[in-house]
């Protein structure tokens, strides 16, 4: 019984190799549905679109108390799905909220910058100068997210236990390579 976390860059696939571990390991995977279940549980439709919207488009700001309860809810969500096992955990803080858990496996996808562009173009079909600027406000927004709820500074290393750059790496060499890093974890 094995939990993954990934948190990932925008354009940097960490989603699509998710899928693909998940696939050759017969996991769950969680993604966008985390943050519905959890604003029902708290009861704040706002703070799930407010959650979603990265770049803050909506001009949502949910008061602290629902803030709170949301992330109460998140909490509570991860831990239940780590509490079953096989499954990853895409984004939502899960390498901060499952941080001491001995049987989570936590991984950082990374790519260049350039690379990040192109795949943000080619996927929505926007300018290279839109897709530079979303990716930098998904940067930030996921930073603050992380350093101003869980105290945590995303690109610290020391939160993970591997690192894959999506730009150097073949995903289904990384998905291989995860899968093995995975089963051969101690239980």
């Amino acid at each position: 019984m094995t939990v993954i976390t990934i948190s990932r860059q925008l354009g940097s696939q960490g989603t699509t190799l998710g899928r693909k571990v998940a696939a050759r390991l017969g996991y769950a995977l969680v993604q966008r549905e985390l943050i519905n279940e959890a604003a029902r549980m708290a009861k704040s439709p706002d703070m799930a679109l407010a959650t979603i919207d990265e770049l803050g488009l909506f001009g949502l700001e949910p008061d602290p108390s629902q803030q709170q309860l949301y992330l109460d809810a998140v909490k509570t969500i991860i831990e239940d799905l780590a509490h079953k096992g096989d499954v990853i955990i895409v984004g939502r803080a899960g390498q901060a909220i499952l941080r001491d858990h001995p049987q989570v496996f936590h991984l950082r996808v990374i790519a260049p910058m350039e690379t990040r562009i192109q795949r943000i173009v080619e996927a929505h079909g926007i300018p290279r100068q839109a897709a530079e600027a979303q990716i930098q406000d998904s940067d930030r927004y996921r930073a603050s997210y992380l350093e101003r709820f869980y105290h945590i500074n995303w690109d610290d290393p020391a939160y993970y236990h591997a690192i894959i750059n999506t730009g150097l790496i073949d995903l289904d060499a990384a998905a291989e390579g995860l899968c093995a890093a995975v089963r051969m974890r101690p239980n």
